[in-house]
């Protein structure tokens, strides 16, 4: 049976992977690594891609971290378990132009002495500006991923990141969505090895969906109202990552590093009081479409 040392290897050579892909689809700046240490046990390496070409910010974050469980994990998890294990891939990017949409992945692998383990993931897409044909290719991508393992996965999964990746106090969702899942574990005729060729479809499907949107849109014309509007949207993205997230809370309640916790954040961000869209601009257009359920496929 597949182990946490070659799930975490498997982790590792993924973000080798994506970051050669997003740096030849960027076209301008690297990843630059820095190598940590988590005092509890375990570490990682974050690397940061700035003011690239296509690319303001972006990072792939890999970790692999263990040690004594946090008591605050214990009770979350009802769990007498001691010690834990985790580890997984984080990925966001935040683009020059506000026509290339935002885009951030997860992959993870959790386990404790116990015994007791899972998977979990996910990979939305937020545009700054809906495009309605762009979310049918990314949300077709994602089934084909899904229906490769799984019939019910995709409708299942669908409708997770459309639960998860909900902003309550703006009700709206964070953008288009994607695919969700989490307690991914061996049962139901599936083992522990086709879950991981699972999770590791869905972060393969990463840099080819990606690359594709970066292409088509990197050399769209841009207005100062467009950049306006692209702050605005990424101040809803840091209001989901700071109040909602539960990566950014895991992080922080297993004292994390903060620095690669937050990497999720945009370098620049705008709020602005009682903003109104104008009537049937592109603005409107996608603060309508901002809603659970959405049939991008229909």
């Amino acid at each position: 049976m597949i182990d946490k040392h070659q799930i975490a290897s498997d982790f590792r050579d993924l973000q080798d992977r994506i970051c050669l892909a997003i740096e030849q689809a960027d076209g301008k700046a690297k990843f630059q690594e820095d190598i940590w240490q988590r005092p509890g046990g375990g570490g990682g390496h974050t690397r940061i891609l700035q003011e690239g070409k296509v690319i303001e910010k972006g990072g792939v974050n890999f970790s692999a971290v263990d040690g004594a469980m946090p008591p605050i994990l214990q009770q979350k998890m009802n769990t007498q378990a001691k010690d834990f294990f985790a580890s997984g891939v984080s990925i966001v990017m935040h683009p020059q132009n506000p026509h290339v949409p935002i885009i951030h992945m997860n992959i993870r692998y959790f386990e404790m002495s116990d015994g007791t383990y899972w998977f979990g993931g996910g990979i939305d897409l937020t545009p700054h500006y809906i495009v309605a044909a762009q979310a049918a290719f990314f949300h077709q991508a994602l089934k084909d991923v899904c229906d490769a393992h799984h019939p019910d996965y995709y409708p299942s999964y669908k409708k997770w990141a459309d639960d998860y990746f909900y902003i309550p106090h703006r009700e709206e969702t964070r953008g288009v969505g994607g695919i969700f899942f989490d307690r991914l574990s061996e049962g139901n005729g599936k083992s522990k090895e086709q879950c991981f060729d699972f999770v590791k479809s869905v972060g393969e499907a990463f840099a080819p969906i990606y690359t594709a949107l970066m292409a088509q849109n990197k050399s769209k014309k841009v207005t100062e109202a467009e950049k306006n509007w692209q702050l605005l949207r990424r101040g809803r993205y840091v209001e989901f990552n700071l109040v909602y997230d539960q990566g950014t809370k895991f992080g922080l309640e297993t004292a994390g590093r903060i620095e690669s916790i937050l990497m999720s954040l945009p370098k620049y961000a705008s709020w602005q009081y009682d903003i109104k869209a104008e009537e049937g601009s592109a603005e409107a257009y996608t603060l309508a479409h901002l809603k659970k359920g959405l049939d991008w496929l229909g």
